[in-house]
């Protein structure tokens, strides 16, 4: 017998508010998690994206709120602005018919409207890590009133560095609080922060499920890193893109990709969290309005996008986990419409790939990225198709007056033909078709016997002699960073994180190598200083330090 909402004993008006809504049965984390959480007892739920867990703290919160109060009595903890702004629209809309005041706080808002709402009282507050400490520092924000404190998406938060923060937070609560954790995974420093902070907690866990992806056509391409732009421009120019979203790993990408888009011609704009929510904002109406065709983006930044209609998802980087490239593609092929998604990989990715296919239990297609030729006979076939319909038409009197003067000069109409087609090229800027080199065997590190000489020191993750603490490339210098593969880092974040703060090229930074607690990285020799002047600035998890290796 399925349980129904009527029986978790919630308030009249919140479940009127479920009853407007549509809601009558609770998903399984909400059934399990609600009756715990009405209790009063720390919690933790373990559940992927997508299942039903901001109504599973929400309405605890709005069951077990006092009407009246100045001060916060809840706080929920939210990775990024998006996010923040999700949950508390969604506690507003389970509270519609209580007097529950919410109150969304994050970076690129007025700090005045915050600061004026928190004065004039407030029952819920949600909101991103930064600009809560923020507004504690300020002394604007009271938290010593708070009964309940949750953290959602609690290891996303993690992993983005705001450890310190969160603590902070923590700290700044009343010691007789309840505490719910909220996180897909349970990373060995989220089993720390749980210990330390959570009181004999309960455990919800949801088992993972396969998302299915089948209406949607997959495919992926295998090129040499270098090569990823030329072969994502070749498919651009092949097939009819129409609102694409591409994903890639780090802020800096986002840049790099959209510009080297837009040098093409291609329509495209970034979304990624340095973006202020006003310029987020309009970035996002253009792409909705086909103002612009491809909108690139990190996996964080993409939360809580909601577009319909895109017609590709492009993993230029694929993702480290299976199911966020589930995630990813499900925002195309919605609706009983067509979709495709789309993966660039180097033959390292392969062993990914091999992952995502096995947690999907769906193969994907191996293509072949359009040749030279294809591309060449794929302008042509445009420019034909745009004449036709001229030649249907039959307007083009002024056209033809030209042709005359032309044919009585001499010149022959086939001649005339290609020539004016010429201009049309000319016109339309063609550039050209990038050469793609042969794809190279990937092996897994080519010192094989390096094995024993790094013994007790971590195997290297990326190309590069690192037996000596001094880079054996000329005109690169070798820094080492406080953090290692114990810190769950990889190299994708080492090379974003020394980018976007320091802000170098990503491309010009050389090997890396995770060892157990430590990093080495290769920079050249005149980054070097740009680096080391942010000091302070890095986070892997936390704040990271960068120096010199020492030989």
């Amino acid at each position: 017998m399925s349980i129904k909402f009527s029986d978790l004993n919630l308030r009249p008006e919140i479940m009127e508010a479920l009853e407007k809504r549509g809601y009558t049965e609770p998903s399984p984390i909400q059934a399990q998690m609600i009756p715990i959480m009405m209790t009063g007892v720390d919690v933790i739920g373990q559940a992927q994206t997508g299942t039903g867990k901001t109504a599973a703290f929400a309405l605890p919160i709005l069951q077990n709120l006092i009407t009246g109060q100045r001060k916060p009595q809840a706080l929920i903890l939210s990775p990024t602005r998006e996010l923040a702004m999700q949950v508390a629209k969604s506690m507003e809309s389970y509270g519609a018919y209580t007097s529950v005041r919410v109150l969304s706080i994050y970076g690129g808002s007025s700090y005045g409207r915050q600061i004026s709402a928190l004065k004039r009282g407030v029952d819920v507050v949600v909101g991103t890590p930064g600009r809560l400490l923020d507004l504690l520092k300020k002394k604007s924000l009271d938290l010593s009133e708070v009964r309940t404190l949750v953290l959602d998406e609690a290891d996303e938060m993690l992993s983005m560095g705001f450890i310190d923060d969160i603590e902070t937070i923590l700290d700044a609560t009343a010691q007789r609080r309840q505490v719910a954790l909220f996180s897909a995974t349970m990373p060995n420093r989220m089993g720390q922060l749980a210990k330390k902070y959570l009181n004999n907690p309960e455990t919800v866990k949801i088992k993972k499920k396969q998302l299915t992806v089948a209406a949607i056509e997959q495919r992926y391409y295998i090129m040499n890193h270098r090569d990823k732009f030329s072969a994502l421009s070749r498919l651009f120019e092949a097939e009819n893109m129409t609102r694409t979203l591409i994903f890639v790993r780090t802020r800096v990408g986002t840049g790099e990709l959209s510009n080297a888009l837009a040098a093409r011609g291609i329509a495209a704009e970034m979304i990624n969290g340095d973006l202020s929510q006003d310029a987020r904002e309009r970035v996002m109406s253009r792409f909705k309005n086909d103002r612009i065709q491809v909108l690139v983006a990190t996996d964080v930044a993409a939360r809580g996008l909601d577009i319909d209609d895109i017609s590709h998802v492009v993993n230029y980087d694929l993702p480290e986990d299976p199911e966020v490239f589930v995630h990813r593609i499900g925002r195309t092929g919605r609706a009983g419409k067509e979709g495709v998604a789309i993966s660039l990989l180097t033959p390292k990715d392969t062993r990914m790939l091999r992952r995502i296919e096995s947690y999907t239990r769906q193969k994907q297609t191996k293509a072949e990225l359009p040749t030279k030729d294809d591309i060449l006979q794929n302008r042509r076939d445009k420019i034909a198709e745009r004449m036709i319909v001229w030649l249907n038409r039959g307007r083009y009197q002024n056209e033809m007056e030209t042709i005359e003067v032309l044919v009585a000069a001499g010149h022959e109409p086939l001649d005339i033909a290609a020539a004016a087609l010429r201009v049309i090229r000319e016109k339309d800027k063609e550039q050209a078709v990038e050469n793609i080199s042969k794809v190279n065997e990937w092996k897994s590190h080519p010192q094989r016997n390096h094995k024993k000489r790094n013994k007790g020191r971590g195997k290297p993750r990326s190309g590069g002699n690192f037996s000596s603490r001094k880079s054996h490339e000329s005109g690169m210098v070798r820094l080492s960073l406080d953090k290692g593969r114990t810190d769950g880092i990889h190299p994708g974040e080492v090379v974003g994180t020394l980018a976007y703060h320091a802000k170098i090229s990503g491309k010009v930074i050389g090997a890396i190598s995770i060892q157990d607690d430590h990093t080495f990285v290769d920079v050249p020799e005149n980054v070097v200083d740009k680096v080391l002047s942010k000091n302070g600035n890095y986070r892997l998890r936390n704040k990271t330090k960068v120096e010199i290796a020492r030989a």
